[in-house]
């Protein structure tokens, strides 16, 4: 059995080669045919003019998230979030370092996977976005107001933490599920023990409705599987949420042979609104744990980190009725619900057919009990009485489906590179398109949610090959749009990427730009080292450590001469940014300095630390070109030796002013 699996995973990996290579004279052609159609005016968003559509596409590998224009494929901003960003200094500063705590210390570094924005009634409200840390478990929010990350909690007892971050119709929760089991409690055991004694959690993290403050309300200590992707139910089906699972043969090593005996796997149906009201009424235990809760406060300007010792655990034993396996051929990736709420599709990566199932049959066969048996306690619903329908013959690895609002399904096949367009309900295929190459997942904007927007599509590609100019052994990930408003897709556009997207999160911009924030209000700055004039600028000498609290306006710092600073110093410097005008953002930073730049935005204040080694005479500048005067905003610090009786003196226009 092994050997005709290691047979066929071979033809796999022969196909995707032959996908990824022969196909390039077609994606020429192809690109040929668009060109003749009038892509290029599709895309093209005229000088001064706006996109319609926000795309927010996670950077994989880069650990941050992407902001792009639809159709215009044009890139707005790279937010940082779970990697430390020289640009923005984003872990660099003191006010975000705390961003970046866990429970193993100062982890400058994730692998983020799956956008998705905040909804309510189930349509985009345009308020948060949530993105999942995958290697070292964590969610994060980012405002859009701002388009800063202001809030990432650590979830324990959780490894890859990759089914996750999907939202709730009104973003009463964000999900975040295991892909690795691990042992619970984590302890020192044999790797070989695996089967029967690892656990997967599905954890529930709520959201507060007034300001998106995360809190894990509850974690479901599942069977030792491996928890692909989810997504929430809606509609009829609002209060259940739907995860894929494969390895449930609960193998530990070798998994492409070990993982893939079965012939199906599993979506697992949660009941989280039966869970949520057993935990209210104080079911579940509240176990150990160690984990972050990091929060950046938006009026001081500044993060900090809490670390939290419990976390409530359910047994889905001890809530009957509330958790269902549904088998799903076969090692299913996509987990992905309609905007109805009444269709499950399961993206089996090794399947011949797509596989749908139907809400309403689910219920159907638990009030029947309709069940195959159970795993570890939890029933296994009858594969026939779950099915909907399947889509046949529909390409080869399918990975993830997504919805246009007009009752069609489009889902993208990794193998055969393509996305296919189906219909609901008789489950045909009208149309495919090839993707260059080797599709992973798709985006429609508003797709997972009730209302989808129906315009366009982005597939979001795995190799590249010869879509761009070569640039040496390394080429950018690539993303390509197509126009679905009509009965078939058409290619409008291949755009560059940063890092590896594994999916993305799409808005109509009018829903977003109209709240967007212009500036911080000087007067709302609660920084504990905030001077709101240059009046206030001083330098404070406290033994060894010295604090300087600067101001920097078009075009000058103040104060722009410091002297008394000794080799040994601990410096903080502390800027604040006058100006309060929309994108005047200005830059600092200071030779030798074992840090990033500052970008300082309007009114805010950030800060970093210099300890200088070395006597001399040394400058500091503005690093954003910010006026016609650009070039002269800049000063110098003074550094003598240490135990030097050299007074602490600074200069504010040219005039020194003594500080005792």
């Amino acid at each position: 059995m092994k050997t005709m699996f290691k047979y066929f995973i071979s033809l796999t990996v022969l196909a995707t080669w032959l996908v990824s290579c022969g196909d390039m004279n077609s994606g020429k052609s192809s690109n040929q045919g668009a060109l003749s159609s009038n892509a290029a005016e599709k895309v093209y968003v005229a000088p001064g003019e706006h996109d319609d559509y926000y795309a927010f596409v996670s950077g994989g590998f880069s650990g941050q998230l992407a902001v792009y224009g639809l159709p215009s494929g044009r890139l707005f901003k790279v937010i940082p979030v779970f990697s430390v960003d020289a640009e923005k200094a984003w872990g660099f500063n003191e006010e975000t370092k705390p961003m970046l705590n866990t429970s193993h210390g100062f982890i400058p570094w994730d692998d983020s996977h799956h956008p998705d924005i905040s909804q309510t009634a189930g349509e985009l409200d345009g308020r948060w976005v949530f993105i999942n840390g995958n290697n070292t478990p964590r969610i994060a929010k980012i405002d859009l107001t701002t388009f800063e990350t202001t809030e990432i909690i650590e979830v324990p007892n959780s490894a890859g933490n990759h089914s996750s971050s999907f939202v709730t119709e009104n973003t009463e929760y964000v999900v975040a599920g295991t892909r690795f089991s691990i042992p619970f409690p984590q302890r020192d055991m044999p790797i070989s023990e695996y089967k029967g004694n690892f656990k997967g959690a599905l954890s529930f993290i709520s959201v507060a409705p007034e300001d998106g403050r995360m809190d894990i309300k509850f974690q479901i200590m599942m069977p030792g599987f491996d928890y692909d992707l989810s997504h929430p139910g809606r509609g009829a089906s609002h209060g259940w949420f739907f995860f894929s699972t494969y390895n449930t043969e609960e193998a530990n090593s070798l998994l492409e042979v070990n993982a893939s005996q079965n012939d199906k796997d599993f979506i697992a149906a949660i009941n989280w609104k039966k869970i949520e009201a057993y935990v209210n009424e104080g079911g579940g235990k509240m176990v150990p744990a160690n984990y972050a809760h990091n929060v950046y406060d938006e009026s001081t300007h500044m993060a900090t980190s809490t670390m939290k010792k419990e976390v409530r655990v359910v047994d889905p034993t001890e809530v009957p009725g509330a958790i269902y396996f549904m088998p799903t051929p076969k090692s299913p990736h996509g987990c992905d619900v309609d905007p109805s709420g009444e269709y499950i599709v399961g993206s089996g990566k090794l399947a011949a057919e797509l596989t749908v199932h139907s809400f309403s049959k689910m219920l159907t066969a638990i009030e029947n009990k309709d069940f195959d048996g159970d795993a570890y306690g939890i029933p296994i619903l009858s594969y026939e009485a779950t099915l909907a329908g399947a889509v046949k013959n529909p390409g080869l690895g399918p990975l993830h489906t997504e919805f246009d609002g007009k009752g069609n399904a489009y889902t993208t096949f990794f193998i055969s590179s393509e996305v296919v367009k189906w219909k609901l309900g008789t489950w045909e295929v009208l149309d495919r398109q090839k993707t260059f190459y080797s599709v992973g997942h798709l985006m429609i904007p508003g797709g997972n949610s009730r209302k989808p927007f129906g315009k366009y599509l982005v597939a979001m590609n795995k190799i590249t090959k010869d879509r761009y100019l070569p640039t040496g052994p390394e080429v950018t990930q690539s993303a390509q749009l197509f126009d679905i408003s009509g009965d078939k897709m058409e290619l409008l556009l291949d755009f560059p990427t940063v890092g590896e997207p594994h999916y993305a999160a799409g808005i109509a911009a009018d829903i977003v730009a109209k709240n967007s924030k212009e500036f911080y209000k000087l007067e709302e700055n609660e920084h504990p080292y905030a001077v709101k004039s240059e009046a206030e600028a001083k330098v404070v000498r406290n033994g060894n450590e010295v604090h300087v609290y600067m101001t920097m306006i078009r075009s000058h710092f103040a104060p722009d001469n410091i002297e008394g600073i000794q080799v040994g110093d601990k410096v903080y410097f502390h800027f604040t940014n006058l100006e309060q005008d929309y994108d005047q953002p200005h830059g600092v930073s200071m030779i030798g300095a074992n840090t990033s730049e500052l970008l300082i935005m309007p009114g805010q204040t950030e800060s970093f630390i210099w300890e200088p080694k070395q006597e001399g005479v040394w400058p500091f500048y503005c690093t954003d070109f910010c006026s016609a005067l650009h070039q002269e905003m800049q000063g110098y610090v003074r550094v003598s030796p240490k135990g030097s009786n050299v007074p602490i003196s600074f200069t504010l226009d040219g005039d020194p002013v003594d500080i005792e």
